[in-house]
């Protein structure tokens, strides 16, 4: 009976832990929008999440434009199927690697400073301050972050789509001797609103992940330094995955048939 216990125990571990996860979510968002709001912090919160990150979104993007501009053009040469480069770059780039690598970036950089600093907050015993002072934690620490991460990670990867296509184009003209005119017209001759709509609806909800998980994982971090250190990593590497995860639920809803 003892793999049976272990794996039993997994399972209600998981279960505890989602189901904290969503009350969590739920009471942070249903406390912030009764009010009272705190604009300045979610704007705060905005700069360090969309205009901090663009450099290195701004670099993943471009290269990856690039390397899948080469990569394309020598899988597609054995097929003369190079024309097709152009379409490939702009359909990868805006449905997924957009996203998905705006949302892993900011979940390196962001999702663990979130979690340092409300972890800290938690162990200095900062956030029992607050609540002593009549203010809501999760009203005050939590929502404007989640806005933040909803409202910004969108435009990073408006950014990124355009930056890593621009890649493509660069080393498309420069390095495989396309004709610039005919790049672009085939670049925009098979993209769909959908294509774009989906990558945004992708980054808007990888945003509010990894603002959410950051958030929980430094509120609930105890123990000290070493604490906040766990809960840093915790916050990363669970932001991660689920990004992963989400990435495959929202393309089933947008392209399943």
């Amino acid at each position: 009976m003892n793999p049976l216990a272990a794996i039993g125990r997994a399972v209600l571990t998981a279960a505890a832990a989602t189901g904290s996860l969503v009350v969590f979510a739920a009471t942070a968002v249903g406390r912030g929008l009764i009010g009272p709001w705190y604009p300045r912090l979610v704007l705060r919160q905005m700069v360090e999440i969309g205009y901090f990150s663009l450099p290195v979104v701004g670099l993943t993007a471009i290269f990856s434009g690039m390397v899948l501009a080469l990569q394309s053009y020598t899988g597609f040469s054995r097929f003369e199927a190079e024309s097709a480069i152009a379409t490939i770059v702009v359909l990868s780039m805006t449905r997924e690697l957009g996203p998905v690598l705006a949302g892993l970036m900011v979940a390196g950089r962001v999702g663990a400073a979130m979690a340092a600093e409300i972890g800290t907050m938690r162990v200095t015993e900062q956030i029992d301050a607050l609540t002593t002072l009549s203010t809501d934690p999760l009203r005050y620490l939590v929502f404007p972050r989640l806005i933040a991460g909803l409202l910004m990670l969108p435009l990073l990867v408006l950014v990124a789509n355009a930056i890593g296509v621009l890649g493509g184009f660069v080393v498309s003209v420069w390095k495989l001797g396309f004709q610039p005119i005919e790049y672009i017209n085939r670049t925009f001759e098979f993209l769909e609103p959908l294509d774009v709509i989906s990558g945004l609806v992708k980054a808007a909800v990888f945003g509010f992940i990894v603002a959410l998980m950051g958030c929980f994982q430094g509120y609930h971090s105890k123990g000290g330094a070493q604490g906040v250190g766990a809960a840093t990593t915790r916050a990363v590497v669970t932001a991660s995955i689920l990004i992963l995860v989400a990435n495959y639920v929202v393309t089933e809803l947008f392209f399943a048939r």
